[in-house]
């Protein structure tokens, strides 16, 4: 039987957009909306109650959500932040030990393109690192990187911290341990850099020097 009376609220959209949907645990389609609760009579609202809480519905599997699960990135984003940061932090390796050395030139291509970057070479690579060693004039951040590297250091791999496992984030440390070992034993200034990075990737700061010391220990394709 159909109900005589009952209290529902009526929603009305705000945005149109994507996110990642916790329910279809994968990129979806959402509405943002407000709404307000109404006496219903034969569910035809007739008399306006209090707002609700603005949510999120996926437009897929209709599940409503708090607006805060639009902070998590979708798999698009979180993909692309994931390239930027290993590129960011080939750059910023790469800058600490020099690029005088060839096989540290190649380690950092060889991440950068391992990234996604398939098409970026060392005349890019260098570039790039150029152009980021420049900005910023003489200012330094905590750890003793200067320019544009620090800068972008914080801007990249500081939102990408919260949405990765620890096993990622460390994963991405060692990254840039890779590169500053493909020439030999760190450099004052590469561990510098890779504090820098742990700094910026939440990792404890009594964890990086063990992680830098196993990296020594085992190529990084085997960590």
């Amino acid at each position: 039987m159909t109900r005589l009376w009952g209290v529902r609220p009526r929603w009305r959209t705000d945005v149109l957009g994507d996110f990642f949907c916790p329910g279809c645990g994968g990129d979806r389609n959402y509405r943002r909306q407000h709404g307000r609760r109404w006496l219903r009579l034969l569910g035809t609202p007739v008399v306006p109650l209090g707002p609700v809480i603005g949510s999120v519905q996926c437009t897929s599997c209709h599940g409503r959500y708090g607006v805060e699960s639009l902070e998590q990135p979708t798999s698009v984003r979180l993909g692309a932040m994931l390239r930027d940061a290993q590129y960011t932090i080939a750059l910023a390796l790469l800058a600490a030990g020099g690029t005088a050395h060839r096989a540290a030139r190649e380690a950092a291509c060889t991440a950068v393109r391992e990234a996604g970057f398939e098409d970026c070479g060392e005349a890019q690579v260098l570039a790039a690192l150029a152009a980021l060693s420049g900005l910023g004039g003489e200012l330094h951040d905590a750890h003793g990187m200067s320019g544009g590297l620090a800068v972008e250091l914080h801007a990249v791999l500081e939102p990408l911290a919260p949405h990765l496992a620890q096993q990622g984030r460390e994963r991405l440390l060692l990254l840039g341990a890779a590169i500053a070992l493909a020439d030999g034993r760190y450099l004052p200034q590469e561990r510098e850099a890779l504090a820098a990075v742990g700094s910026c990737l939440d990792l404890p700061q009594s964890q990086v020097p063990a992680l830098l010391e196993a990296a020594t220990r085992a190529p990084y394709e085997n960590l």
